[in-house]
């Protein structure tokens, strides 16, 4: 189970945060959160690029990104080199994301995905570990050529 997580939101996501991380310190996993703070309007790409950062630094190595929609921070994860990002909107996608594909950072929208169904991808994905198979080793290293 993954024990530490640095979370990012906009203000679409800020509610579900709070909600998130009261559950994740719930069952002792570390969090570091990077903001946004209140339901005041900010610009998503600030935050993802935030927990990228984070991770990128080293101090933690698994991400949680929420937005309205999460494709926006989904995109912009994205596009950092070695980052995975996994919009997720149920528990198969959750799963399938860390087990195969090894996901680093979970998206979630904020606006599409009720409390319970965030929680049951979120608790999915930290207990979820990479089944590091050679053929899904090989895929990940050719995105990572791309």
């Amino acid at each position: 189970m993954i024990k530490k997580i640095v979370v990012g939101t906009d203000h679409a996501g800020f509610l579900l945060k709070q909600q998130l991380v009261q559950w994740l310190h719930q069952h002792d996993v570390e969090v570091i959160d990077v903001g946004t703070c209140s339901e005041d309007s900010v610009d998503y790409p600030e935050y993802t690029k935030k927990v990228v950062e984070a991770m990128r630094k080293g101090a933690v190595g698994t991400g949680l990104l929420i937005c309205g929609s999460g494709i926006g921070m989904s995109i912009g994860a994205n596009r950092f080199k070695g980052i995975r990002a996994a919009l997720c909107w149920n528990k198969k996608s959750a799963y399938c994301a860390r087990r195969h594909n090894d996901a680093n950072i979970l998206v979630l929208g904020a606006r599409l995905l009720s409390f319970s169904k965030a929680l049951t991808c979120l608790s999915t994905f930290i207990t979820t570990s990479f089944q590091g198979e050679e053929r899904h080793l090989r895929r990940i290293k050719e995105l990572d050529n791309l």
